[in-house]
Parts: structure tokens; sequence; C-alpha cells
């Protein structure tokens, strides 16, 4: 793979292929609690591997058992390279299920409680997550984005992002701030051709799958056969073949799956076998 790192905001330097934390408390969204414990493994052997961007919020979890709780006892105190990455916006419905969606005056308590929860004084990277599981929807973000800017201005956030945003909800954030990432979907060329235009990281939610967003386990299957490889892995090879703005952050709460997922770094993809998975 070319390209192995990206500069977060002009002055964070991260590995294309990071970690996501969801699957760290529950494998499932309606799964039980993970063993805590094994979480904090996968998470100390991630950074061993070379890990340092980790992807997380504050409602990832499962009882008990929350991701950020978990990062800060397993990595605490953190290396100087490691980047972690949150996001705000969704708020608990009555069914306990991040269904809401915070008002600009809720965004601060948000914030503050990421920063406790993961032993922080400031937030390298806070998405403002908009909408629930559906896809962009287009309600302006322009009041919610400008509370999260006098956070930065402020000295909490370090830099700033936008998830499962539409085109127009792009511009409207990048006219309030810089925008350093778009976490959205694979399946927004258009808004991808605009971050690689401008430099900004775009990070796929669900990269190996799930959330709606299935793999195609017969065209992967075909090429993982011919290089000695796993779908998942040429999947994640696929996703950073891309795009040199595309980051990766495949989540898992298992030990083989983490290495199996970070291997992908080392798959090189060729042109024959990129036109064979676009086709």
């Amino acid at each position: 793979m070319t390209n192995t790192t990206h500069t977060l905001g002009g002055d964070r330097p991260v590995n294309r292929l990071g970690f996501g934390a969801m699957r760290l408390a529950m494998g499932t969204f309606n799964g039980p609690a993970r063993d805590p414990e094994t979480g904090i493994r996968v998470l100390k052997r991630a950074v061993e591997l070379g890990v340092d961007h980790i992807d997380t919020a504050g409602f990832y979890g499962r009882g008990d058992v929350r991701a950020n709780e978990l990062i800060r006892k397993a990595l605490r105190p953190y290396r100087d390279d490691l980047v972690i990455a949150t996001k705000v916006g969704p708020m608990p419905g009555p069914d306990g299920r991040p269904s809401h969606q915070a008002t600009p005056e809720q965004l601060r308590g948000l914030v503050e409680t990421d920063l406790r929860t993961l032993g922080l004084e400031r937030l390298d990277l806070v998405y403002l997550r908009v909408g629930g599981m559906t896809g962009p929807g287009g309600e302006s973000i322009a009041e919610r984005f400008a509370a999260l800017a006098e956070l930065r201005d402020a000295g909490l956030i370090r830099h700033l992002g936008v998830s499962n945003v539409d085109a127009a909800q792009f511009g409207e954030a990048r006219a309030i701030a810089p925008v350093a990432a778009v976490q959205n979907h694979t399946d927004n060329d258009g808004l991808l051709a605009e971050c690689e235009a401008a430099g900004i990281a775009y990070v796929p939610f669900f990269p190996i799958g799930g959330g709606g967003n299935p793999l195609d386990e017969e065209r992967l299957g075909k090429v993982a056969a011919r290089l000695g490889a796993t779908t998942v892995q040429v999947a994640v090879a696929t996703l950073l073949a891309r795009s040199p703005v595309a980051l990766a952050i495949p989540g898992t709460g298992s030990l083989a799956h983490l290495e199996e997922n970070l291997a992908a770094g080392e798959l090189t993809l060729s042109d024959e076998d990129l036109a064979e998975l676009r086709a």
C-alpha cells in the first residue's frame, strides 16, 4: 500500500489503517455486552501493532461496558502520537439508544463527558454526527457545528469533523470552521472527490460490512483467493486504494480479527485486482 499515512488537519499524521471502537463493548447493536478485559487486551494489541488512530464515541457501549472507559483504562497515559477521534450529537431516546439529536447547547456537555471518560484535556478530533442510522437527511447543521467551533476556539477540541452528512451540510460546516475529516458511508464518490481535492480525510464507517452495508463476498472472494488473503483484508485494501485521503477504521472485539484486519495494510492490489473489484 502506498501513501500509508495522512495528516489530519495539517498537523496530526496518522496511519491510514486505524481502529474503530464501536464493537469493543458489543458485537452487534442488539447483542449482549462483551467482556471488558478482552476489549482492553484488543486495544493494547492494536497499539502494539502500530495503530495510532482510534475512532470512538460516548454512545458506544452496552450497559456498564463503555468504549471510552475501556480506551482510558487500556491506553492512558496515552502515547504522544496517538490520535483519538470521537463523535457527538446523538442523545439517548426512551429506549436508551442514541436516537435523538443534541441541541447546540447540549453539545458542550457531551464534549466535556468525552474529555472526562477518556481522561483527556483536549480531544484530537470531534465529529458532529448528524441524524440516525439512515443516510444524510438535509437539515441545517450550522448552529450545531458553530457550537463545536466555539469549543475548538476555547481549546477543548483540536480538529473538527462531520459525519453522516450530504454535500450541502458539508459546505455549511466548511463555511464556519476548517473540517479535518468526514465520516460517511463508503458509497459517496462525489463527497470523497471533494475531500481529496481539499486534503480532508474521508473515513467510511462500517468499512468491512454491517449497518446495511454488506460486503460483496463473491467478488472479494475471487481476488482474495488469488492473493492468499481473506475477503475482509481485500475489502480494507480496496477502501484504502480508493483515495490517498481515505482512512479505514475496521473495528472488532476479537484479538484474532484485529490481527486479520491490520494485516490488510500489507496487502497490495494490482490494477487488475482493482478493475475486477470495481466492475
